[in-house]
């Protein structure tokens, strides 16, 4: 996506905080976390572990970009393999990958920025490669239409048991879970409907290698929920570590950590335990989902303790923007 003016804001008001936290437990390498050194990767913008390759992450830009997506090795954070995608048109606005059963990449080309001017969205298919190195692999473009009208999102997640496909859409006081059909049609249009509340701005989600939970974050915080076949159930709250625009997340390959990436040039992937492990997220908070999005824009991971009067400062400048600002157009 392109920048949004109040967490760029935000991410200016505490960068001098990130730069002097204290080093995580989590930080060095592989699924430990990594930054990714690649010069082509400036917009990350969406995480996901691969199954055949261990210790590899695919990831893409933003808009503007191709039909391309990243092997990323994690002990290095260097690129092992660009993916060209063909058999697809010109992405517009690609946010989310995902992988789903028997190694199937999904692409979110889902993003819209003015929350409803595109008709339609798309979601491109592909086997991962079974070698890494940069090659062409025919993909299948299968068209979206959500069943109450355009909307934007950031958020695309394949079911690891069922391979049903979920977008989550991004909206400041909370979206929806919007659930496709149990089979996609590469022939006619795929309608989602919204089947569950999501309490956050989301920026990204991903399910957990066995399917039974779901994580979702947002700029500044995420929530867990239990997968609970598909009627989610809220139960706490991530250790998010506090990044410039948080913009992914993917559970390791094998289901014990959870790694948030951020956008721009040599942007870090950042570790933190699953709920469960030695990091427990906190108990989950009740209220609207208005409510629940500011609270959770206040939990910050181990992997940046900061002080409470800086966290505090910004969080004060971005909510009282919100209230300021005139809606403007903003550039796909």
């Amino acid at each position: 996506m392109r920048p949004r003016s109040l967490a760029l804001l935000a991410g200016v008001l505490l960068t001098g905080a990130l730069a002097a936290a204290p080093a995580s437990a989590a930080d060095g390498t592989g699924d430990k976390g990594f930054t990714i050194t690649d010069p082509r990767i400036a917009e990350s913008s969406g995480l996901a572990a691969s199954h055949l390759h261990p210790g590899i992450y695919w990831t893409h830009n933003d808009s503007g970009d191709g039909p391309y997506i990243y092997a990323v090795d994690s002990a290095t954070g260097k690129t092992v393999a660009r993916i060209t995608l063909s058999g697809v048109g010109t992405p517009r606005d690609v946010e989310a990958i995902s992988i789903g059963p028997d190694n199937q990449i999904y692409v979110g080309d889902i993003g819209d920025n003015l929350d409803g001017s595109w008709p339609y969205v798309w979601i491109y298919r592909l086997p991962e490669p079974k070698k890494l190195v940069d090659q062409t692999v025919r993909a299948t473009q299968y068209v979206v239409k959500y069943s109450n009208g355009a909307r934007n999102a950031e958020s695309l997640i394949v079911h690891p048991r069922t391979g049903r496909v979920y977008i989550i859409d991004k909206k400041e006081d909370g979206g929806h879970l919007y659930e496709g059909p149990a089979t996609l049609s590469s022939s006619g249009t795929n309608i989602f409907k919204p089947v569950a509340a999501v309490d956050l701005w989301a920026t990204d989600a991903a399910f957990s290698p066995d399917g039974k939970q779901l994580a979702v974050r947002g700029y500044f915080g995420g929530i867990y929920y239990d997968w609970n076949g598909g009627a989610i159930k809220r139960e706490g709250r991530l250790d998010v570590p506090l990044q410039k625009q948080g913009e992914s997340v993917s559970y390791s390959a094998d289901g014990t950590r959870l790694m948030y990436g951020s956008e721009g040039a040599d942007s870090p992937v950042q570790a933190e335990d699953v709920p469960g492990g030695s990091g427990k997220a906190s108990p989950s908070g009740g209220g609207s989902s208005a409510a629940a999005s500011k609270d959770d824009s206040g939990s910050v991971g181990g992997g940046a303790k900061v002080g409470a009067v800086v966290v505090g400062v910004a969080l004060l400048a971005l909510f009282g923007l919100r209230r300021l600002r005139r809606p403007t157009a903003r550039r796909h």
